[in-house]
């Protein structure tokens, strides 16, 4: 199977699914991953889950254990240029050619279950194929992100040696549940049985929850903000400096990516490799260069121009709260136009409150990808309203970006923000046509 047809074929499962609310939903899963001979056992597996910066932790991990010299496996979504970004070994994607033959050796497997469970879904589709190849090459560990969830998430299939739980907020509501402590309950069921399981989460509701299954699970609960300590040091301009303490040791860690938060996702993923075996765990110095080099495009990811740009997807009210908490510590007294589109099932008034408070302008767009509806932008700046600011709305994404930048000084941050698919766009178009002029 060529690329295109690869990529033609996943379009048209995005309607595939088994309801997320089924206690059965992980059926099709499992029994897609046995006709398929299980790849997800034939290695090692670090699985993390959370409501806000799973997949950052997952790349900080995925990093370090590269740089110690082990051949590692990365599957995070949701992806940004290339369908090819959820299937990486050493930071790299998966090669379309590769992808495309896997696809089409995985076909038999996919038709034989659909018999009695229906066609595997697009996630669940994307996440055997990134299993498979991960078992092709032969990793010596793979790094998983969880999709949404934990309990019948279609990673639950795996038997890590570390799992983690980031935080506990509200998304994804109808779905988990409406408080953090229903959200609490689904995300701790990826709790294995003598597993240890590393948490951040702070919400003490949500936390009772986690250490209450936990200890229902016979998985040791790690909390990092009980255990690992952060001093910051002055002096990264377009980075951050720190370092982490535990009962293991300390890191002096330089991060090129910006976001306060990111420190916590650092001491997180920390926290998780210090608790793989020997043989496994990378040494200080190894997670010291991992992290130096970090790359984690769309996260609070920044470019220098006049007027600069971040590319940051907050499209939740979590990780709104946080964009806007670092846009504040990392460019204080600047204005920031926002350019912000939210997907139709988002809490669209929730994900723009945290910038109602920032200096600064919205323009307010939409997103046109298959199988995913984005809010009007009509009605993203009537909330905005309600909430006491005044935003543009224009529909095309590239023309409401070129707009935000026309209308802002040289020393202003455009903000591109809100949903995967509008930073996605924007981004792709900014490398494509910007970039390299400025």
């Amino acid at each position: 199977m060529i690329f295109a047809q690869a990529q033609a074929y996943l379009l048209g499962t995005i309607n595939e699914t088994a309801s997320r609310r089924l206690p059965n939903r992980l059926d099709r899963m499992l029994a897609l991953l046995d006709a398929l001979g299980n790849p997800q056992d034939q290695y090692p597996t670090l699985h993390i889950g959370g409501t806000s910066g799973k997949g950052s932790t997952s790349t900080m991990a995925a990093a370090a254990l590269h740089a110690a010299g082990k051949k590692t496996g990365l599957h995070v979504k949701p992806h940004l240029s290339s369908v090819t970004e959820r299937a990486r070994i050493n930071g790299a994607s998966i090669g379309e050619d590769r992808f495309g033959d896997i696809l089409g050796e995985m076909m038999p497997a996919i038709g034989e279950v659909a018999n009695d469970y229906g066609r595997a879904s697009y996630y669940e589709t994307l996440l055997a194929l990134a299993f498979v190849y991960f078992a092709q090459e032969k990793v010596d560990i793979a790094v998983i992100e969880v999709g949404i969830g934990g309990k019948l998430d279609g990673t639950n299939v795996l038997h890590p040696l570390v799992s983690v739980i980031t935080n506990v907020a509200l998304d994804h509501t109808d779905v988990l549940g409406e408080t953090a402590a229903e959200i609490a309950a689904d995300k701790v069921g990826i709790a294995k049985a003598g597993v240890p399981l590393v948490s951040d989460v702070t919400d003490r509701q949500a936390r009772a929850v986690i250490e209450a299954g936990c200890a229902a699970a016979g998985a040791p609960f790690i909390s990092v903000r009980d255990t690992a300590s952060l001093v910051v040091h002055a002096g990264e301009r377009y980075g951050q400096s720190f370092s982490v303490t535990t009962p293991e040791g300390s890191y002096d860690l330089t991060l090129p990516v910006l976001g306060s938060f990111q420190q916590r996702n650092a001491a997180t993923a920390i926290r998780a490799l210090e608790f793989l075996p020997d043989g496994l765990r990378p040494d200080r110095a190894s997670i010291e260069t991992g992290f130096s080099g970090l790359m984690i495009p769309g996260r609070m990811e920044y470019f220098p121009s006049h007027p600069a740009v971040v590319f940051d997807i907050a499209h939740n009210p979590d990780k709104a709260t946080h964009l806007a908490t670092a846009l504040r510590e990392t460019f204080p007294g600047r204005r920031f136009a926002l350019v912000m589109a939210v997907g139709e099932s988002k809490d669209a008034a929730h994900v723009i409150e945290p910038f109602i408070g920032l200096p600064g302008t919205f323009t307010f767009t939409s997103f046109d990808t298959d199988g995913r509806s984005s809010i009007r932008p009509q009605r993203l700046a009537s909330i905005a309203r309600e909430l006491g600011v005044w935003g543009r709305a224009i529909i095309d994404p590239v023309e409401a970006f070129s707009v935000a930048r026309r209308n802002t000084d040289a020393e202003d941050i455009v903000v591109v923000t809100g949903s995967t698919f509008v930073v996605a766009t924007l981004r792709d178009w900014w490398l494509a046509h910007v970039a390299n002029r400025v």
